[in-house]
């Protein structure tokens, strides 16, 4: 079997560098009406997001970072009201782990549809950010399906339910 995500499952080094497509930007920001917000673009890579949020939230402040760039989103401790990115896979418990610490109203990621488990939702909830919505999709040339989820800590309870009994 010789398919792209047979590759890219079996590659011997991870490389969390797979940029989103424009539409998927553009559908991923048009969940949000913002205004007079600080939205902070942790993972800038090519700018895809970044300038897209920076023509269409005219009225706010985005800012960003990127490794590449010296400007580590680990390094970043200041206020924003709104996380908005594709993240790197490979390391999402820890960006889980400082987006809840810098406590924006939104925390959403375009991420693997595998990578939302319920151990991370629970996580989640357990700093105080539900899931608000959740948009299945499928990238050209990324490994299985992908999706666009968004947090917030301004609602009490998810908008999925799930539970951890092992029914037989």
């Amino acid at each position: 079997m010789n398919t792209v995500s047979t590759k890219i499952k079996l590659r011997a080094i991870a490389n969390d560098k797979f940029y989103t497509p424009l539409k998927l930007v553009k559908i991923h920001l048009d969940k949000f009406d913002i205004h007079n917000a600080i939205i902070y673009e942790p993972f800038k890579g090519t700018g895809n997001y970044y300038n897209m949020m920076k023509e269409k939230y005219t009225d706010c402040n985005v800012i960003y970072s990127e490794i590449d760039e010296g400007l580590d989103f680990f390094d970043y401790h200041e206020k924003v009201d709104y996380i908005i990115s594709n993240c790197p896979y490979s390391i999402i418990d820890k960006v889980l782990e400082h987006s809840v610490s810098l406590k924006p109203k939104i925390i959403s990621y375009l991420i693997g549809f595998g990578n939302l488990t319920t151990k991370r939702i629970e996580y989640m909830n357990k700093y105080g950010y539900y899931i608000i919505d959740f948009h299945l999709t499928k990238v050209w040339k990324w490994y299985g399906m992908s999706l666009i989820v968004s947090f917030s800590n301004e609602v009490d309870k998810n908008i999925i339910s799930f539970d951890r009994i092992v029914h037989r």
